[in-house]
């Protein structure tokens, strides 16, 4: 079990989000940022859908009641009663022990992953938090958290080789599939969008993030659509012009016309964007967008095999860049 004894900013449960449900319009929800999410599960042993804390900017103290192996994610300073312990690795606590997490240095969500997983009442299958429906709640200073079954040795002392902890920008191209909605759009808007740089304003938050920079002109269809399904990532345009990216807490329908939808493999940086920081956008088609996503799921089903000690992976440099390559080990 573990007690949170100091939170200041919006902290929750999550896991990967509520799949099935949106037909009955109950939104997915789940974690902003899956990659760091699942990376932080991987290092203590769990699957990526082990229910973890996320959090947003500023991290919280816990106290823990029992044993336990954990990981932060993020680029953060971390402490284990007193003494600075680094993230992106598993470690060690004991009964009795505090754990602080500072601020996060770049991106707006953290995580802390615990073996076993955080044991939750499931709704609707699923243990994320979602609290405009009051599905879940905010976590605050006192809530004791049971933590689920896990053997503990071995799984302290795993790193996230280099080469895989993400290193998130306030600067970022965004790939962004064109469409489904281009008729409501003129050349000159689409031009428009993905040649201008656009800022994430204050007002965003887990729904969607709200853009500001030049206006996208829209065709004599004008901006409403009749309301149609919102996936992660659509960028729908309101008549102001100004896009709104939708994400975890996205509404399941909407009617306003999308330009273009977010290729799921970069949602994360879109997520890890503070409030002032740049977007910019690039075309790509289905194809490339499902090649991208193919090659993470690749590299993720190694990178855990990694950690699990299943194979080995080696850096190699050929033709002025690296690669990481993963070998079997020998049984």
């Amino acid at each position: 079990m573990i007690e949170l004894i100091n939170v200041q900013s919006l902290t929750t449960i999550q896991d990967l989000g509520r799949y099935g449900y949106q037909k009955f319009g109950i939104p997915v929800s789940g974690v902003m940022d899956e990659v760091s999410a699942r990376l932080a599960n991987y290092l203590v042993g769990n699957h990526d859908n082990a229910p973890l804390i996320e959090f947003v900017l500023k991290g919280p103290t816990i106290r823990f009641h029992s044993s336990a192996v954990f990981a932060v994610a993020g680029d953060v300073d971390v402490r284990l009663n007193g003494i600075p312990i680094e993230p992106w690795q598993s470690h060690w606590a004991k009964r009795e022990d505090v754990l602080e997490i500072g601020t996060l240095k770049i991106g707006v969500y953290g995580y802390i992953a615990f073996a076993g997983g955080i044991l939750c009442d499931k709704i609707l299958g699923s243990c994320s938090t979602y609290l405009r429906a009051k599905l879940g709640k905010q976590l605050k200073q006192g809530d004791k958290l049971k933590l689920g079954y896990a053997i503990l040795t071995g799984k302290e002392g795993k790193v996230l080789p280099e080469p895989f902890i993400p290193r998130y920008s306030n600067e970022s191209e965004i790939r962004v599939i064109l469409g489904p909605q281009l008729e409501h759009f003129t050349e000159k808007g689409i031009e428009t969008f993905l040649s201008s740089t656009y800022e994430v304003t204050p007002n965003s938050d887990r729904m969607g993030y709200r853009l500001e920079g030049p206006e996208i002109e829209h065709s004599e269809k004008g901006a409403d659509i009749i309301t149609d399904a919102i996936p992660l990532g659509a960028i729908q345009v309101p008549a102001n012009g100004k896009p709104i990216i939708m994400l975890a807490d996205r509404q399941t329908t909407g009617g306003y016309a999308k330009i273009g939808v977010v290729a799921r493999v970069d949602i994360p940086k879109v997520a890890q964007t503070r409030a002032g920081g740049k977007l910019r956008f690039k075309a790509i088609n289905v194809e490339e967008a499902q090649e991208l996503l193919r090659k993470r799921e690749f590299l993720f089903r190694n990178i855990k095999r990694l950690l699990d000690g299943e194979v080995r992976g080696y850096k190699i440099k050929a033709l002025g860049e690296e690669f990481m390559i993963f070998v079997e080990k020998e049984k």
